[in-house]
């Protein structure tokens, strides 16, 4: 099995940064693909990006440029870096994995809320 723990969220207002980590433990097979989803308030949880071990990433269109996904094979931990912040970016993010796509195993999500 795998555990997840998110840290970085918080408050910020539009045009701010924030910067999320996602560490990983237990069988390192199962965490290959890592990323990000995200789900706001009153609405169905989409996903945001992946990297794979390898280091290949793809973002949703809405967080292209401004969002960046890295991974520390090392540490287990990827980070999520948020640019230009606007509040639609609100929401609970959540730390995702699996073995060859993201969506097999779940963090506990951190909230991210985008102030106007």
């Amino acid at each position: 099995q795998v555990q997840l723990v998110e840290s970085g969220g918080g408050y910020v207002q539009t045009g701010g940064s924030l910067r999320l980590a996602c560490g990983a433990s237990g069988n390192s097979v199962l965490y290959n693909a890592m990323g990000w989803y995200r789900q706001p308030p009153g609405k169905r949880r989409e996903w945001v990006t992946t990297i794979l071990e390898n280091g290949e990433a793809g973002y949703a269109d809405s967080v292209k440029d401004r969002f960046t996904i890295s991974r520390d094979n090392a540490k287990n931990t990827i980070y999520l870096q948020m640019n230009n912040l606007k509040p639609e970016d609100s929401a609970v993010y959540y730390c995702s994995a699996g073995p060859a796509t993201v969506g097999g195993f779940w963090g506990q999500g951190t909230q991210v809320t985008v102030s106007s």
